[in-house]
């Protein structure tokens, strides 16, 4: 049988193990399998679209989750979202983000439009001496960064960065004696798109550029190298995603790992063409990309060719083994949710009865106290996590056969480590590679094959399937017509 390596539609055809197409199937650590349909967290939906969302830790282990709509700020209190906004609300614009980082146990959220903002406990107020900001990052020494910002000295300045004083979020006044400054970012055209500590240093990514910042102590307090990478850059403000010592992060031609060397493609002769082709050039900058850590997966959630806007597409690459699946979902904004756990008492929480409880293992993160889950929200704003059990999926083969002989198919296998509730095979085929494909004949699942048979010099099969699921490999053995 052909292990299976995953969606890989820039391949060559013929290349063993490849999906020429999937849904809803996604690598694991031993093959791949039925990605998990969203299932509502039980709380609250928010008031609006999210425009971003955190779980912030304080130095005591108590964590506040935050999410933010263009116009508040709201804090998950039990099961509500509760406003934690600034008196008088936000202004925000049909494009802003809001940006999130921890500095002890202060909270800093920014979105350009608005004042800075921080949180120690209860509601958010403006930090008065820091310039409005599109990303802030907590990073080492001491220090919170702020990159494209608006201020009243400099006013919009897409390329510059601030960083308040040394050990004080509350003070950006520029100092040598506090090492408060401030610079912009020129060696290379455009905006900072993105920036992410790595260590010791942060990345400030440009939408073709990156440059690398480390303490160096006053006067010039951060001091920034532009990394030789081409043209490698982020898409957009969450297009990059920290996969633990290295970014993952979406460039406008390819997908690229940075250790803090020299970027590294990964896209090359599996996604990155397709990705291009099925993405759309208008909205591709809302990109947003996450790490599940639990299972090392980076998602990467995208506006597809046809989106008005919406991230409704979604790429799954498994960190470890370099490959890739496919599970689309529409979202607002992604979350790492740490869950509160369940008790037998607080099981009204989520329904009145046994049978309306979630269809979710009573093992799964989902039940929890401190229980990760890759989770986001919704269209309807509500937060759901990817908890359930596998829907509809499907994965397409690669093409099996030879340019010179006729052969015919007659059973194809899956090597399944989990088989699921239904699964039903079609044949496809044709004659000379770059002809259309003709379908063939289907099946459904018996005594662990398909019994499709068909004759062609390539074959192709689709496998549709319900229920959780794991395989890792597959095999349809082409035999020469007439032979044996």
């Amino acid at each position: 049988m052909n292990p299976i390596v995953g969606f890989a539609p820039d391949a060559d055809k013929m290349a063993p193990g490849i999906f020429t197409d999937c849904s809803n199937v996604i690598p694991y650590e031993a093959g791949f399998k039925g990605a998990p349909t969203p299932v509502a967290v039980a709380v609250t939906a928010l008031a609006a679209e999210c425009r971003g969302a955190v779980v912030a830790t304080q130095l005591d282990g108590i964590r506040r989750i935050f999410a933010g709509t263009q116009t508040k700020l709201y804090e998950l209190v039990s099961s509500a979202w509760t406003d934690v906004s600034a008196v008088g609300s936000y202004t925000g614009s049909s494009e802003t983000r809001w940006s999130f980082c921890q500095f002890g146990n202060t909270t800093i959220a920014s979105n350009l439009i608005d004042a800075m903002q921080s949180s120690a406990s209860g509601n958010f107020a403006a930090v008065p001496t820091a310039p409005k900001a599109k990303i802030v990052v907590s990073a080492s020494n001491n220090f919170v960064v702020a990159f494209n910002t608006n201020d009243a000295t400099y006013s919009a300045s897409p390329d510059r960065w601030w960083c308040c004083a040394q050990g004080d979020q509350t003070n950006w006044t520029p100092s040598v004696t506090t090492s408060a400054t401030t610079g912009r970012l020129v060696a290379v055209e455009g905006a900072i798109e993105a920036a992410m500590t790595l260590g010791n240093d942060i990345v400030a990514y440009k939408r073709r550029a990156m440059f690398v910042g480390r303490f160096a102590a006053a006067p010039v307090v951060w001091e920034w190298t532009l990394i030789p990478a081409g043209e490698a850059g982020a898409v957009g403000q969450e297009a990059v995603c920290d996969i633990g010592g290295a970014h993952f992060f979406v460039s406008d031609d390819n997908f690229w790992l940075f250790d803090g060397t020299r970027p590294i493609p990964i896209g090359d002769g599996e996604v990155r063409q397709w990705f291009l082709n099925n993405s759309s050039p208008t909205y591709r900058y809302r990109t947003k990309a996450i790490y599940e850590k639990q299972n090392n997966l980076v998602r990467v959630f995208y506006p597809s060719l046809s989106s008005t806007g919406a991230c409704d597409a979604t790429l799954v690459y498994h960190v470890l083994k370099k490959q890739w699946g496919r599970h689309d979902l529409t979202i607002q904004a992604p979350l790492n949710y740490i869950a509160p756990g369940a008790t037998i008492d607080g099981l009204d929480a989520y329904s009145a009865t046994i049978d309306g409880l979630p269809d979710v293992p009573f093992d799964s993160q989902f039940w929890l106290a401190g229980g990760r889950q890759a989770a986001y929200f919704n269209t309807s704003h509500q937060l759901v996590s990817l908890t359930g059990a596998t829907g509809p999926s499907s994965f397409t083969t690669g093409d099996m056969g030879d340019d010179d002989a006729v052969t015919v198919i007659d059973r194809f296998r899956v090597r399944f480590e989990s088989s699921p509730t239904t699964a039903t095979a079609t044949g496809y085929y044709k004659f000379n590679e770059g002809d259309a494909l003709a379908t063939g004949p289907s099946s459904t699942i018996n005594d662990g094959k398909f019994d499709i048979r068909q004759s062609g010099r390539f074959h192709r099969v689709k496998v549709e399937m319900t229920g959780d699921h794991k395989e890792y490999a597959y095999a349809g053995k082409p035999k020469v017509v007439g032979g044996r």
